[in-house]
C-alpha cells in the first residue's frame, strides 16, 4: 500500500506545481546547491515503470516551456544587447586610440628630452672622434634617402590604388624603422618622425580604400577586399560599418529605381521589392560572415543593420500596399503581400538571420485593421440587405460561394442552404474572411477573428430581434431599421437564420480556425502536467466548444423574444386586456354545466403551435431538435406566466368570487390538454410538466379552502384523457369518436413519439392520491 501512497503524492504534486508560474516550477533547478543526482533519487523513490514516463514527460515539458520563455525574453530585450554591445565596442575603440594617442605622446616627450640631453652634454664630448662623427652622419644620410625613395614608392602605389602592394610597403617600412631604432642607426627623433609619417600614409591609405568602397561603381568582389584590407590596417569597426553602409546604399538605389518604374504596386511589385531587399541582407551576412568570422560585435551590428532595412522595407510596402489594403479591408490582399514577404525571409534563417518577428510585428497592425474592416463590412452590408429583406428562405443563387467543401455534385446540393438574402450574405462573407484567414496562423489572427465573427453574429442576431414587431429598443440603443416579420412564416424564418449559421454553417467556416485555438490551448494549459488519460480529456477546456456555445447564446436571445412575443400575442389583447385572467374559470360556477372543451385561449394556443410545427418541419429539416425546443419553450413561456401572475391566484384564493367546482373542473381540463398536446407533440418538458403538476395542485388547494371536498366534484381520470383527446381532434379536423385512442393526432408526430412521462391519467390519479 506504500507505494501506491506515493504515488498519489507525486501525481498531486505534479498536477499543484503544473498550475505555479514557470518561474516558479524552475526555481529548484536554479539553486547552487541543485544536485540532479539527489533530485531524480527523490522523485524516483519506489516509482513504477510507468509513473517513471509521466515525469520524464513533465520534466521535457518544463525544459520546453524554460527554452522558449528564454527565447522570448532574449528576443525581448535583444535590441537594448545591441545597443549596449555597440556602444561597447566603440569605447573599446575610443580607448585604443587614446592609447595609442598617448604612446605617442609619450615618445614625443622622451625624444624631447633625449634632444635636450644631446645638447646639453654636447660640449662636454669635444673628445669624439672625428671619424665616429663621420660615420653617424654617414649612416643617417644613408638611412634618409631610403626613407624618401620609400615614400616616393609608396605615393605610386597609392596614386595607382594597388593597396595590397602599398599595404606591404607600409609593413616592410615600419620593420625597416624598429630594425634600425634597435641597431641605434637612427636618433630616436628620426625614429619618431619616420613612424608619424608612415602612420600618416597608412592613414591616406585607410581614406582611400573607405572612398572606394561607398563607390556605387564598386563591385561585389573589390568590396569584400577592400573590407578584408582595411580589417588588415587595424580599423576592422569602420571597415564593417562602411561594408554595411556601402550595400544599403546600393539597395535604396535599386529601390529608389523600382519605385520610378513601377506603375501598380501588386504582387510583382511585392516579389521584386522582396527578393531585392533581402538579397542585400544575405549579401552582406555573407560578407560579413566571409571578413569577420562570428565576431559578437559584429554579428550585433549586422543584425542592428538588417533590422533597420526590413523595417524600412516594411514602411515602403505599409505606404503602397499594406495602408490602403488595411483601409479597404482586403484583408486577401494583405495576407497575400504578407505571405510573399515571409517566404523570401525565411530564405534567410539558414544564414542565421530570423527576421520573420520584425515583419510579423510591424504588419500585424495592418491585419488587424484589414480584419476590423471586414468585419464592419460585414456588419453593414448585412443591415442594408435586412432593410429590404422579404425573410423568405431560398436557395443561394448561382454563382455563390458553397457553404462547404464537398466531393461530388449531389453531396454539394445538399450543402445549399435555405437561407433569407441577409443571411446568405452574412455567410458568404464570413466564410470568405475566415479562407483569409487561416493561412496567417504565424500572426494568431485566428483568436481575433473568431471573436470578430461571434461579434457580427450578436449584431445580426440582434437585427432579427428587432425584425420582430413590438421590439423594444433601448434608449443607448441606436435606431435600427429593419424589414418586419410580419407572419409567423416569416418570424420562424429568422430563427431558421440565425439556427442554421450557428449550428452548422459558422462553425463549418471555421473548423480551420479552430483546430489552431485548440493547439494553443494544449500548449498553455495542462499539458505540461502528466495525467491520466480520462483526467487530460475532462480537464482542457475547448475553445472551439465555448465558441459555438456563445453562438448558441445569441440564438436563443431571438428565440426567447419570439416566444415572448407570441406569449403576449396570446395572453393579451390589443387594448391591453388580459384574455388568461381568473374570471375565465371563476364565472363558471352559479351557472348551469357548460359543455366541456378547452378554453379558447388554450385552444388558441394549440392551434399556433399546429401552425409552427407545420411550418418547422419544412424549415429545419435535419433540425427538428431546434423546432421541438421552440415549441417547447413558447408552450412553457404560457404556463409561466399563468403560474406567476400574482393577479391571477389573487382572485382565485382571495377573491370574492373563489375558485367552485365547475372552475376547478375547467382549469383541471385546460392543463390536461396541455400536457396531452405537449406531450404526444415531444416537447413536453420535465419543467413544464412539474409546473403544471404544482398549479393543478395550487388550484386543488384553493377549493379545498373554500370548504369543498374538490375530489368529489372532479370527473374520473379517463374522462379529462378523453376530452382533451377529442378536443384535439376536433380541432385538427380529425374527429374520430369512435376511437379517441389512435396515435397520430399530435400536429408535430411527425417529429414526435411517446411523452417520456408517461400517460396524462396517471398524472392526475396522483392528484386524487393526495
Amino acid at each position: 500500500m506504500e507505494p501506491k501512497i506515493e504515488h498519489m503524492g507525486l501525481g498531486n504534486s505534479l498536477e499543484f506545481e503544473a498550475h505555479l508560474p514557470l518561474s516558479d516550477r524552475l526555481k529548484v533547478f536554479k539553486k547552487s546547491q541543485f544536485e540532479p543526482d539527489n533530485f531524480v533519487t527523490a522523485k524516483c523513490h519506489a516509482m513504477t515503470e510507468k509513473e517513471v514516463k509521466n515525469l520524464c514527460s513533465y520534466l521535457v515539458e518544463l525544459k520546453k516551456a524554460s527554452a522558449e520563455e528564454m527565447r522570448k525574453s532574449v528576443y525581448a530585450n535583444y535590441s537594448a544587447f545591441i545597443r549596449t554591445s555597440k556602444e561597447i565596442t566603440d569605447l573599446e575603440g575610443q580607448l585604443l586610440s587614446m592609447r595609442n594617442l598617448l604612446s605617442t605622446q609619450a615618445a614625443l616627450v622622451h625624444g624631447l628630452s633625449d634632444g635636450v640631453l644631446v645638447n646639453s652634454t654636447s660640449t662636454a664630448h669635444d673628445d669624439y672622434d672625428d671619424e665616429d662623427t663621420y660615420d653617424e652622419n654617414r649612416h643617417l644620410s644613408e638611412t634618409e634617402k631610403w626613407f624618401a625613395e620609400f615614400l616616393d614608392t609608396l605615393e605610386v602605389l597609392l596614386a595607382e590604388r594597388r593597396v595590397n602592394e602599398a599595404m606591404a610597403a607600409l609593413d616592410e617600412g615600419e620593420l625597416i624603422v624598429e630594425n634600425a631604432r634597435d641597431k641605434r642607426s637612427i636618433t630616436r627623433a628620426a625614429f619618431l618622425s619616420f613612424r608619424t609619417t608612415i602612420n600618416e600614409q597608412r592613414q591616406r591609405l585607410v581614406d582611400q580604400i573607405a572612398e572606394t568602397m561607398l563607390q556605387p561603381s564598386t563591385r561585389a568582389d573589390e568590396l569584400r577586399s577592400s573590407v578584408i584590407a582595411l580589417k588588415k590596417l587595424g580599423d576592422g569597426p569602420r571597415a564593417h560599418t562602411l561594408m554595411l553602409s556601402s550595400h544599403c546604399q546600393k539597395l535604396q538605389s535599386n529601390v529608389k529605381s523600382l519605385n520610378t518604374t513601377t506603375t501598380s504596386y501588386g504582387g510583382a511589385y511585392i516579389t521584386t521589392l522582396s527578393q531585392l531587399v533581402f538579397r542585400f541582407i544575405a549579401q552582406a551576412a555573407s560578407d560579413s560572415l566571409a571578413a569577420f568570422s562570428e565576431d559578437p560585435a559584429y554579428t550585433s551590428e549586422l543584425v542592428t543593420w538588417a533590422v533597420k532595412q526590413t523595417e524600412a522595407y516594411a514602411l515602403l510596402l505599409k505606404r503602397h500596399v499594406l495602408a490602403s489594403a488595411a483601409a479597404a479591408g482586403s484583408l486577401r490582399v494583405a495576407a497575400e503581400c504578407i505571405h510573399i514577404c515571409l517566404g523570401h525571409c525565411s530564405l534567410l534563417e539558414s544564414r542565421g538571420l530570423c527576421l520573420s518577428p520584425v515583419l510579423l510585428r510591424l504588419f500585424k497592425p495592418f491585419l488587424e485593421q484589414a480584419l476590423s474592416c471586414n468585419l464592419r463590412r460585414i456588419e453593414q452590408s448585412c443591415s442594408a440587405l435586412a432593410v429590404a429583406d422579404d425573410w423568405f428562405l431560398l436557395h443561394p443563387t448561382i454563382g455563390a460561394r458553397p457553404s462547404g467543401s464537398t466531393s461530388s455534385l449531389t453531396s454539394l446540393s445538399s450543402y445549399q442552404p435555405k437561407l433569407s438574402s441577409s443571411a446568405h450574405r452574412f455567410n458568404s462573407m464570413v466564410q470568405e474572411l475566415l479562407e483569409d484567414v487561416a493561412p496567417l496562423e504565424t500572426l494568431h489572427l485566428d483568436g481575433p477573428a473568431l471573436e470578430g465573427v461571434l461579434q457580427v453574429f450578436n449584431s445580426y442576431v440582434n437585427l432579427l430581434i428587432h425584425a420582430l414587431p413590438g421590439a423594444v429598443e433601448s434608449e443607448e440603443e441606436v435606431h435600427i431599421i429593419v424589414s418586419m416579420a410580419e407572419t409567423e412564416a416569416q418570424q420562424m424564418a429568422l430563427l431558421a437564420n440565425a439556427s442554421l449559421l450557428a449550428d452548422e454553417l459558422l462553425p463549418r467556416a471555421a473548423m480551420k480556425l479552430l483546430p489552431l485555438q485548440q493547439g494553443q490551448t494544449n500548449r498553455t494549459m495542462a499539458d505540461m502536467t502528466p495525467r491520466r488519460g480520462s483526467d487530460k480529456q475532462s480537464r482542457i477546456p475547448d475553445p472551439g466548444r465555448e465558441w459555438k456555445r456563445r453562438l448558441q447564446r445569441s440564438v436563443e436571445q431571438l428565440r426567447d423574444s419570439f416566444c415572448r412575443l407570441h406569449a403576449l400575442d396570446l395572453i393579451f389583447t390589443e387594448d391591453g386586456d388580459t384574455r388568461l385572467n381568473a374570471q375565465m374559470y371563476t364565472c363558471m360556477d352559479g351557472s348551469i354545466e357548460p359543455e366541456w372543451f378547452p378554453s379558447p385561449i388554450l385552444q388558441e394556443l394549440f392551434a399556433k403551435l399546429t401552425r409552427m410545427a407545420n411550418i418547422a418541419t419544412d424549415m429545419f429539416v435535419g433540425r427538428e431538435r431546434f423546432a421541438t425546443i421552440l415549441l417547447m419553450r413558447l408552450t412553457e413561456t404560457v404556463i409561466l406566466w399563468l403560474s406567476d401572475d400574482q393577479n391571477f391566484w389573487a382572485e382565485i384564493e382571495e377573491g370574492p368570487r373563489p375558485l367552485g367546482p365547475l372552475g376547478l373542473q375547467q382549469f383541471y381540463l385546460d392543463m390536461q390538454f396541455v400536457l396531452l398536446f405537449a406531450s404526444q407533440g415531444r416537447y413536453l418538458s420535465r419543467h413544464l410538466h412539474q409546473v403544471i403538476k404544482n398549479i393543478i395542485a395550487r388550484a386543488i388547494e384553493a377549493v379545498h379552502a373554500t370548504g369543498i371536498d374538490p375530489y368529489s366534484v372532479l370527473p374520473e381520470d379517463d374522462w379529462f384523457a378523453e376530452v382533451a383527446q377529442i378536443a384535439i381532434k376536433m380541432l385538427i379536423g380529425k374527429a374520430n369518436f369512435t376511437n379517441v385512442e389512435d396515435d397520430g393526432v399530435s400536429p408535430t408526430y411527425s417529429m414526435s413519439g411517446k411523452s417520456p412521462y408517461g400517460s396524462e391519467t396517471n398524472l392526475a390519479h396522483q392528484y386524487r392520491e393526495h
